[in-house]
């Protein structure tokens, strides 16, 4: 875990991790400018487009969460020591969550601004994310052992993530609409369903690549 933080983590040696939390600021600036100033149309589509942005923004460091670790041969090293590949992908996604997610609600507040989101607005939208992200970095992780070795693996890797990332994004965003938090609990069920499903299937697509 300390290693894959310092890698993964703003400011570490793989770099890049801040790339994510300036694409979702960009997108929320220039988002005003293409609708226009008005506040209303802000406030009620503002939330849908943080949750887009935030979706796109997960796609961006999936060629550094595996590749790089594939080809040098440290999972090889893991499993010499006893370290299974599932475990190993499993603190690879709590690092790669910590790395991006935090830096993103964040964002999302000065966003928020931005949008002329209200402050339920917010909650709820905070509240999604937070139910949100771990399935983002589950599906981000599994995409990448899935995709790692392969020619063109960063193009594949976002056309994979985005259809099975959308249920999270329906969810999530479609909580800003209802007055319960029946869209947030559905998001927080299926990123716990994808955060025990990811270690498995990530690891069985290192094993495979290894055996290639």
């Amino acid at each position: 875990m300390r290693r894959d933080l310092a890698l993964l983590m703003p400011g570490g040696k793989r770099g890049g991790s801040i790339l994510p939390l300036l694409f979702f600021l960009a997108v929320a600036m220039l988002y005003p400018f293409a609708v226009g100033p008005d506040a209303q149309l802000l406030a009620r589509t503002g939330g849908g487009v943080i949750w887009v942005a935030a979706l796109l923004a997960a796609i961006l460091p999936l060629d550094r969460l595996v590749a790089p670790d594939l080809e040098q041969g440290v999972f090889d090293q893991l499993a010499l020591r006893g370290i299974s590949e599932e475990l190993a992908l499993a603190v690879r996604m709590a690092a790669h969550w910590f790395s991006f997610a935090p830096l993103l609600l964040l964002a999302t507040i000065l966003a928020a601004a931005l949008l002329s989101l209200d402050g339920e607005t917010l909650r709820k939208v905070l509240l999604g994310l937070l139910a949100g992200t771990p399935g983002l970095a589950a599906i981000g992780v599994m995409i990448a052992a899935l995709t790692a070795g392969l020619r063109g693996g960063v193009a594949l890797s976002g056309l994979l993530l985005i259809p099975l990332a959308v249920p999270i994004l329906i969810f999530g965003a479609g909580s800003l609409s209802r007055p319960d938090g029946a869209g947030i609990a559905l998001a927080a069920a299926i990123s716990l369903v994808l955060v025990a499903i990811a270690p498995f299937a990530g690891g069985a697509a290192i094993r495979a690549a290894r055996e290639g």
